[in-house]
Order: structure tokens, then sequence, then C-alpha cells
């Protein structure tokens, strides 16, 4: 969804919008995800994007970002929920610290809970747009 930059005036207010949008997108992004709509998902990404999973190779540029994000879709992550804990910004550029939540459908038909923190980099654009998304759980490793 496009959300509108503030003006360049800083402030309090000005800092709540960054704060608002950055949020606002960060919540539009998982409801692509979880919908499947991973060409959605990946236009919130700048066009020399990275996505960088855990366990996998990272990405770069909208495209590969789409195919990731379908292949954590096929490999059963679903109901993605993600909360922003802090967003910090400078100009053009703001990071997002928060906590995510997924459940994993297993081959087995079970579904596990997975959980941990991310990190996002935005850039604006004349709209935000990511410039970095990295993820790592806070489960031990499967052995």
């Amino acid at each position: 969804m496009y959300r509108p930059s503030s003006g360049s005036a800083p402030g309090v207010n000005s800092w709540l919008d960054v704060q608002s949008a950055i949020r606002g997108l960060t919540q539009d992004f998982a409801t692509a995800f979880n919908t499947g709509n991973y060409d959605q998902a990946a236009a919130f990404f700048t066009s020399d994007g990275f996505l960088m999973p855990p366990q996998r190779e990272a990405v770069q540029g909208q495209k590969p970002i789409e195919l990731m994000l379908r292949r954590l879709g096929d490999a059963g992550y679903q109901n993605l929920r993600l909360e922003t804990v802090r967003v910090e910004e400078s100009g053009d550029m703001a990071v997002e610290i928060g906590r995510y939540t997924a459940a994993i459908e297993q081959l087995n038909g079970t579904t596990v809970v997975e959980r941990g923190k991310f990190v996002h980099t935005w850039r604006r654009l004349g709209i935000w747009r990511m410039a970095a998304n990295c993820w790592n759980s806070d489960l031990p490793a499967a052995k």
C-alpha cells in the first residue's frame, strides 16, 4: 500500500509520522505474505533491496525476493506476525527493530511456532521502501 511520506520539517510530528508509516508498512508486508501475494510483498522492497532469511542465501532485487518469499510460503511458513519495537530515523533512512512469530506447517501435518527478532532498514524514495530485511530465531537450532 502507498503511505505518503511526511514533510521535511523535523520535529515530533515528523518522527511520529515516520513511526506510523513504518509500522503500517510492516503490517501491510505481513498481510501480503500471509495472503500469498508474494509479488505485492516484494514490492515493499527497493529495486536493489536484500532479503536475508536464516539458513538460506541472501537474495537481492524484487523478483528474487518474490521467489524467496514464495519458497518460504511453499515450505509451510504462514501466519506471520510482526511487532515493531523501535524505529530510528535519520533523514531518508530508518531502521526498524522488532519481534516476529510465524507458524510453520511441517510435512507430517504438525505446526511449529517460530519466534524471533528482525531488523528492517528502510529508505525513503518518495515513499518508504525496505532496503534490507533480516531475521533470526530465538529458538534453539533443530538437531
